[in-house]
């Protein structure tokens, strides 16, 4: 394959030059296209503080306040759901981990929706004095949960199965699927509306405020688990062979579990649950240039951004003036993708596997 042959930093520059570009045509793209003279005109009046005569202010402004935050949440949340893929990937040793398969999504999402309905109650009222970060704590909470009891009983004597994860996980979506569904049925008209439509995914919400705290959190984690990058090649081949190369494999699992939890439960808490990103992402990148995390992670970060937002335009363009939930869009293609992987390593059980 070409991809092959080609360096880290040439692919690399490739997506980052087709993720600048994306951000402008996902800016003008929607039920109103905004022509891109006048994009031009925008920047300019921004950048340099002059007034152009015969701009179009709401134009303007939807192009500022509603499509170019929706845009950059849609690549940091790609960015973010593509490295935790890729991390708990490599972290339990199963190529078909991801934040929605192991109940992370699910619990992020519990967590949210308890919040919707219960938050203004006053047994929540005493829980007001962390204002915007409310919301993100509670999914946190839910995220970590999930993750945690998928964990416990999926390991044994410092191992974790691979079909008792996945069974697990099937369990702690289930439970949570069906607490969100509780929350919604005794919920009223509006929140159940709410909680309906963002558990299956939407970055209408997004604004600024909310762009700057799921980046800076997603950088944050991004980052960190990038130092762990050697860690997490060490433990893909084993964790009895990790300890022999010096890692203290149960205190790295429990730090990267944290540090992912949060990353996701951020992302969800804002724009709802995203399923498949995290494994399809990973895995086109390993096609591509193997498995060395050192460069895996960076460039699912960048992938995934371009991914989620290519998604988010076809959500609206695909029905519009409507507007269709981007998990049906990611469901569609990451559900036949997932049957793959379970297809090919049923086919191919002794020769390399996905880490090869």
């Amino acid at each position: 394959m070409i991809f092959k042959k080609t360096s880290y930093g040439t692919i690399y520059t490739v997506l980052s030059i087709i993720l600048v570009l994306l951000i402008i045509v996902s800016a003008r793209t929607g039920a109103v296209n905004i022509p891109y003279d006048q994009i031009y005109d925008f920047l300019y009046e921004k950048i340099f503080g002059v007034e152009i005569p015969g701009v179009n202010k709401i134009t303007e402004g939807l192009f500022f306040y509603i499509r170019l935050p929706r845009t950059f949440m849609c690549i940091i949340v790609g960015a973010g759901l593509s490295v935790s893929g890729s991390l708990m990937q490599s972290l339990f040793r199963n190529p078909i981990v991801e934040p929605g398969i192991i109940g992370t999504s699910a619990g992020a999402a519990f967590g949210a929706a308890f919040v919707f309905v219960f938050g203004k109650m006053d047994f929540l009222g005493r829980m007001a004095f962390f204002g915007d970060f409310f919301l993100p704590l509670a999914a946190f909470a839910g995220a970590f949960l999930a993750t945690m009891v998928v964990y416990r009983f999926s390991s044994s004597f410092g191992k974790v199965n691979i079909t008792t994860m996945i069974l697990a996980g099937m369990a702690v979506n289930a439970m949570a699927a069906g607490g969100t569904g509780f929350l919604a049925y005794i919920a009223r008209d509006p929140q159940a509306r709410s909680i309906t439509f963002w558990n299956l995914g939407t970055f209408s919400g997004a604004d600024w405020k909310s762009v700057t705290i799921v980046f800076v959190v997603t950088l944050f984690s991004i980052l960190f688990i990038r130092r762990y990058a050697k860690q997490l090649n060490a433990m893909q081949l084993g964790e009895t062979e990790a300890g022999y190369l010096g890692v203290n494999t149960e205190r790295t699992k429990i730090i990267l579990i944290l540090v992912n939890t949060l990353m996701v439960a951020i992302a969800t808490s804002f724009v709802g649950v995203i399923s498949f990103v995290g494994l399809v992402v990973p895995h086109l990148l390993r096609l591509m240039k193997g498995s060395d995390n050192r460069y895996l992670l960076t460039g699912s970060a960048l992938l995934g951004g371009i991914l989620v937002a290519l998604a988010d335009m076809l959500c609206r363009v695909i029905i519009a003036p409507a507007e269709m939930p981007i998990g049906i869009i990611t469901a569609f293609v990451g559900a036949p993708f997932f049957l793959w992987l379970l297809n090919r390593n049923l086919r191919s059980p002794n020769k390399g596997g996905f880490f090869a």
